[in-house]
């Protein structure tokens, strides 16, 4: 489970995005929230049988930056790893 911050909207995008990223078995970890700039690592999950539902690390990034803007607009980078 990613690592909660002390804002309430950012920690419901992190939980939703990894919560489909457990999905095929992936992971989020909060590694750095400062002054508007947001740091995860992305492990990817495996699934044998369908490998292209396994996200990129390109596409949870298009994930969090659209949710983000929604959600949490203050959030000015996002970098993943």
């Amino acid at each position: 489970m990613v690592a909660t911050t002390s804002d309430p909207k950012l920690d419901f995008v992190l939980t939703q995005i990894e919560s489909m990223v457990a999905s095929e078995g992936g992971s989020l970890k909060l590694l750095d929230y400062d002054e508007g700039t947001l740091r995860i690592e992305y492990t990817p999950g495996l699934n044998e049988e369908c490998p292209e539902c396994v996200p990129t690390h390109d596409q949870v990034t298009q994930f969090l930056t659209a949710s983000l803007k929604i959600h949490a607009p203050y959030v000015e980078q996002i970098e993943v790893k």
